[in-house]
């Protein structure tokens, strides 16, 4: 007889969040949550988060996004892993805003990220050629 909570199955963002976290320890990531419009992908709103263990679903994550009050598709992260663990709140904040220009200019620059879909699931943008 089983009792107690199950545990959900992990997503690609659980695995990429322990991976991250475990051959770096605490971190800063940059989040973009974006809309995907095909074929556009279009930022919405970005933020940074202090990561200090891998204990965080994707669950909690998306819960935690839902406060945007912005209908969003997906979440691009980007992990800052200096030496020193978390950046400060002013240095995350300018690296946020020079993000936000190169992701303004070039959409494909969500391709350094790790970037997710609103179920945890691994996505990447690709370039349309013009016909």
């Amino acid at each position: 007889m089983k009792t107690g909570k199950t545990k959900a199955k992990a997503t690609d963002f659980d695995r990429w969040l322990s991976a991250t976290y475990g051959e770096n320890g605490s971190f800063t990531a940059l989040v973009v949550l974006v809309r995907i419009e095909e074929p556009q992908v279009l930022p919405l709103a970005s933020t940074f988060l202090n990561i200090v263990g891998d204990e965080v679903s994707w669950a909690e994550v998306a819960a935690l996004f839902a406060g945007a009050r912005q209908a969003w598709d997906g979440a691009a992260f980007f992990a800052q892993t200096d030496a020193d663990g978390p950046l400060e709140n002013g240095e995350a904040r300018g690296r946020l805003r020079a993000l936000e220009g190169r992701i303004e200019v070039d959409r494909l620059v969500i391709n350094q990220g790790d970037f997710f879909d609103a179920q945890g699931r691994r996505l990447k943008v690709e370039e349309i050629s013009p016909n």
